[in-house]
């Protein structure tokens, strides 16, 4: 069992152009629960969402396109997110599908709560697995894929 940390767990928050607008509603409805956690951010997504909730603590990275979802993707393989909130957009196209497809695998390699509507960002951010702890990551086993 792992010992209570007294760092804030870590989300992060992403978002599709036509979810953007999405994510800052969800981040204004969800403000006091949001406070809990150091976030970061993509960069237009973040920036949105600080001028709508100025008092939340997002650290803005790249766009996505310019590497922001690569940023995010290391702060996951290095440990320090806790779960990453992303409200994709299926219905448009997506030039950088690539690096948003590498962002959900390292979610998934690394075992953080990952929601990708706000339906799931609602249960997640009641998740007992963030409320207050940064839980430590879950190193993968990737002695199989050694020769």
């Amino acid at each position: 069992m792992n010992a209570p940390s007294t760092e804030r767990a870590a989300l992060a928050l992403v978002a599709h152009d036509a979810k953007k607008g999405d994510m800052v509603e969800f981040a204004r409805r969800n403000r006091s629960k949001l406070s809990d956690y150091r976030l970061v951010a993509t960069g237009t997504t973040g920036g949105r969402i600080l001028e709508a909730c100025p008092d939340l603590d997002v650290t803005p990275l790249k766009s996505g396109p310019l590497g922001g979802d690569q940023q995010i993707g290391a702060m996951i393989a290095e440990g320090r997110l806790h779960g990453l909130i992303f409200f994709a957009d299926p219905l448009s196209p997506m030039p950088h599908d690539v690096d948003v497809k590498a962002l959900m695998r390292l979610a998934l390699v690394y075992d953080i709560p990952m929601a990708l509507n706000q339906a799931t960002a609602e249960i997640l951010l009641r998740s007992a697995r963030l409320q207050g702890l940064a839980t430590t990551s879950q190193t993968p086993e990737i002695t199989k894929f050694r020769q």
